[in-house]
């Protein structure tokens, strides 16, 4: 049996019987801005996203326009962006307009839905 709390006007069910305060960071605006920004780029940019209520990490998808609205935004923990050296630049660029919460690690960027814990600002 699942537990179910609310936390952050979502209802998550947890597989552990722990309580788990994740905050939202982010609304379906600013989703639909990195979807439309990562679209127009015109790049094979490859992302994945990890459910807050089950814990499922996608596959690699690079297809924005259609993939990445499937089932919502309600429920992405973080999504996880790849660059290459050709279009890093680019991409930062576009999600520093956005002004969204998150981190640039060495191939990937990490935006985050939700959190437990402050966070930065790209």
């Amino acid at each position: 049996m699942l537990d179910s709390r609310c936390a952050g006007g979502i209802k998550l069910r947890l597989f552990q019987r722990e309580l788990v305060n994740m905050n939202p960071l982010m609304n379906n605006t600013k989703w639909n801005e990195i979807r439309n920004a990562m679209y127009g780029l015109n790049d094979k940019i490859q992302w994945r996203t990890k459910d807050i209520e089950n814990g499922y990490i996608s596959n690699w998808d690079a297809e924005w326009y259609y993939h990445f609205i499937i089932g919502g935004f309600n429920t992405i923990e973080w999504l996880e962006i790849k660059f290459t050296s050709k279009n890093k630049e680019k991409i930062i660029s576009e999600l520093v307009k956005i002004h969204v919460p998150g981190k640039i690690l060495d191939e990937t960027i990490i935006i985050y839905g939700y959190s437990e814990e402050p966070v930065d600002y790209i």
